[in-house]
């Protein structure tokens, strides 16, 4: 048996965001990973325009048998709206006008139900990818406790162990991670559930940065797929005019995990600790004196490899989807 041919059943759970989108492609284009579900966490996103987006390109790639639920939890810390605009103009780029969403295959539980349900079904195990906030299989692990022996792995991106964080608020001292903030206690029922949990915080993801050096050598592969990652990706250029960093590929970078090489990262393990109130809600630090609770996290990584990796899968046109998949 080849290595493509073993082929990992995966959830993802993405929160509608620009790179929440370019990881669902990625993850679609990877020979190793069986995609079971799409869930949405409205969280970086408007839930319509979210949807929208990820019908269409499950459409795109001819995946419309996979089932997408929306979910209806909030954070109590809820991103800008400009930010969660971002998806409508994900749906609006030509490749994606030309093409009708297919809505057979919207589930009508609302994403924490279905995933619960999901996994009470699964004879197997199960990966979780999450790019957005861990509110919807917090809840599952909560109301659920039995069901974290179906999930295999969670993957999150998520966090900011030894490095700055990315939270601009007023009442925040920038020690968290977006994903963790918005929903803290969700953050801190995931960390302390003992799944096998690892997190791919902003200390891995710094390393990668939406750069033009990036975007010419996406632009340079010239197929449908490049050209879309393209457009998407230019809409993040002022997309975040006031912040001291640019966009980096953060949700890419999670999502590489299930098809990278492992000598492509370094990954750490300990125990932590989650603050779940102003002005460090949702840091994930170090258990220092703590009992803290164990997890795994990405400490570095070979960027070069990451990003060579992820122009390769992206340079190629939508029926190569098609096929592969079949």
């Amino acid at each position: 048996m080849t290595d493509t041919d073993i082929r990992r059943k995966v959830i993802f759970d993405h929160d509608g965001g620009i790179d929440d989108l370019l990881s669902l492609i990625l993850l679609l284009s990877l020979p190793t990973v069986d995609l079971q579900g799409v869930s949405i966490t409205p969280a970086d996103c408007y839930a319509d325009d979210a949807l929208t987006s990820t019908l269409k390109l499950l459409t795109l790639t001819g995946q419309t048998h996979i089932p997408v639920s929306v979910g209806e939890l909030a954070g109590p810390n809820p991103f800008p709206p400009d930010w969660r605009a971002q998806p409508k103009i994900c749906h609006s780029v030509p490749a994606m006008l030309r093409v009708s969403e297919n809505r057979h295959n919207v589930v009508s539980q609302p994403a924490h139900e279905w995933m619960a349900s999901f996994l009470m079904q699964s004879d197997e195990p199960i990966t979780v990818l999450m790019t957005g906030p861990a509110t919807n299989l917090a809840w599952v692990l909560s109301h659920h406790p039995e069901l974290a022996e179906k999930i295999e792995q969670v993957i999150w991106m998520g966090g900011a162990i030894n490095v700055k964080g990315n939270v601009a608020m007023h009442d925040h001292d920038g020690s968290a991670e977006w994903n963790a903030y918005w929903d803290p206690k969700a953050t801190e029922t995931l960390i302390a559930s003992q799944v096998p949990v690892c997190l791919v915080p902003l200390d891995a993801t710094n390393a990668l940065p939406v750069d033009r050096a990036f975007l010419r050598q996406l632009a340079d592969c010239q197929t449908e797929v490049s050209d879309l990652a393209g457009q998407f990706w230019a809409a993040t250029v002022t997309a975040i005019p006031a912040y001291e960093f640019t966009y980096f590929l953060w949700d890419i970078l999670a999502t590489s995990v299930l098809g990278l090489e492992a000598d492509c990262y370094r990954v750490r393990s300990g125990r932590v600790v989650v603050d779940t109130q102003s002005p460090s809600a949702g840091r994930i630090s170090l258990a220092e004196g703590a009992p803290g609770h164990f997890i795994e996290w990405l400490e570095d990584v070979d960027g070069d490899r990451v990003r060579a990796f992820v122009l390769k899968q992206f340079s190629r046109q939508f029926n190569e989807f098609n096929a592969a998949n079949c």
